[in-house]
């Protein structure tokens, strides 16, 4: 059994899903602390001008967990973040499917920041076709504090072998204990895949959206291909 865990994006890049792809269960940990200016409630779309950020307001105090962290929804973000994906994908070949989807989600007032990525994670992973289990680490029970005796946790909850890292892992996670522990880790090694896109020389490392705008149906396999 292979085990993946992430923190929960806001429409995360395409090496987050390549991940996913690669396990038989992959945890959204909602549970650890919430990181300003990083990926948890932003990412970047590609315009006639170059990458955009889309950013969802949130209000937190330090050291909140990203599942006690709310929006802001009185900024109307929805409408901004929906106006800014017509405005430079309207002209992309899978528009309207896309669209058609993701519109009903940008409807909905979500009152925290772990609800509305775990529902994009989890509607983002079906509409690319990747059929592994989604699980939320809050509502799988308690597990430790410390961050690799919390990870291997996670992975023994599904009695897995094999835990998928990202790269930046091997800066943090002491591999002895994980050994001691009988599991293997096997460190991400993601090479971005080109693709056709919009406005111009090829923009990588940006949300799947961009991904699923140019290439619908084909996105999959670009994402299997590539990991």
């Amino acid at each position: 059994m292979i085990i993946s865990v992430h923190q929960p994006q806001y429409m995360p890049w395409l090496g987050y899903f390549a991940k996913m792809a690669g396990a038989d269960h992959f945890i959204l940990l909602d549970t650890v602390q919430y990181k300003k200016n990083e990926w948890q409630n932003r990412n970047r779309i590609k315009t006639a001008t170059g990458w955009q950020w889309l950013t969802v307001p949130v209000a937190f105090n330090f050291p909140e967990t990203i599942n006690q962290v709310r929006t802001i929804n009185s900024q109307n973000w929805q409408r901004t973040h929906q106006q800014s994906i017509i405005t430079n994908y309207n002209r992309a070949p899978y528009f309207e499917q896309v669209m058609t989807w993701l519109a009903p989600l940008f409807a909905i007032e979500w009152k925290t920041l772990a609800e509305l990525n775990i529902s994009l994670v989890r509607s983002l992973a079906g509409f690319l076709g990747i059929t592994t289990l989604i699980h939320v680490a809050s509502e799988l029970g308690p597990f430790p504090e410390t961050p690799d005796e919390r990870l291997i946790g996670l992975v023994r909850h599904f009695d897995g072998k094999k835990y998928i890292a990202g790269s930046g892992g091997q800066g943090y996670m002491n591999l002895n204990t994980w050994s001691d522990a009988g599991i293997e880790v096997e460190f991400q090694d993601y090479h971005h895949p080109t693709y056709p896109q919009l406005f111009g020389p090829f923009e990588p490392n940006l949300s799947v959206l961009d991904l699923l705008f140019n290439c619908g149906p084909n996105s999959l396999n670009l994402l299997r291909n590539t990991s």
